[in-house]
């Protein structure tokens, strides 16, 4: 696949994946970058469905999200996974504690498909670290499975507790 038809599919992703966010009645996004949902971060910063806030620390994207929810606002935290393996205190002290729903979509570094080697012990630790926490995940490792997102968010309602959707370099690049 040539430069320009991947750009193409990666912004096809992220279109789909902004849709089904502002299904679920989402209105705050807070993110941290990754080269890998840059696209992503852009398309939600401006769409003006969205109030898309940017946060030096992932603790604070959590904090955010879930103060939002005492508001009635939905909300979606956005990370890589190496942030979120550094704010599990924040999930697990205030969300599970206090049984706050939140969102988070974080991106699968040091996964298969991640070149990047000093990712690589985030691939060895997140899966088993979510276990560890009893965290609920998925994960979207196909375009088709882009609908989940609206299960997830719905389920982390109905548990009052965080649900992680995790996204693969391939998805969120468009590569095949």
């Amino acid at each position: 696949m040539g430069s320009k038809n991947l750009a193409k599919a990666a912004t096809g992703i992220t279109a789909q994946i902004v849709e089904q966010v502002a299904k679920c009645g989402i209105q705050l996004v807070a993110s941290l970058p990754d080269t890998w949902i840059s696209d992503l971060i852009e398309a939600f910063d401006k769409d003006e469905r969205f109030l898309h806030v940017p946060v030096n620390r992932e603790e604070s994207a959590i904090g955010l999200c879930s103060g939002a929810f005492f508001s009635g606002t939905g909300s979606l935290a956005l990370m890589g996974a190496s942030g979120f393996m550094t704010c599990v205190y924040a999930l697990t002290k205030i969300n599970y504690t206090y049984q706050i729903p939140l969102l988070l979509f974080m991106t699968l570094r040091g996964s298969m498909g991640d070149h990047a080697k000093y990712h690589v012990s985030n691939g060895l630790y997140l899966k088993p670290l979510m276990d560890s926490i009893s965290m609920p995940y998925t994960v979207v490792d196909s375009p088709n499975k882009v609908s989940i997102i609206s299960q997830a968010y719905t389920h982390s309602r109905v548990m009052s507790r965080p649900v992680v959707v995790g996204f693969t370099r391939s998805v969120l690049r468009g590569e095949q």
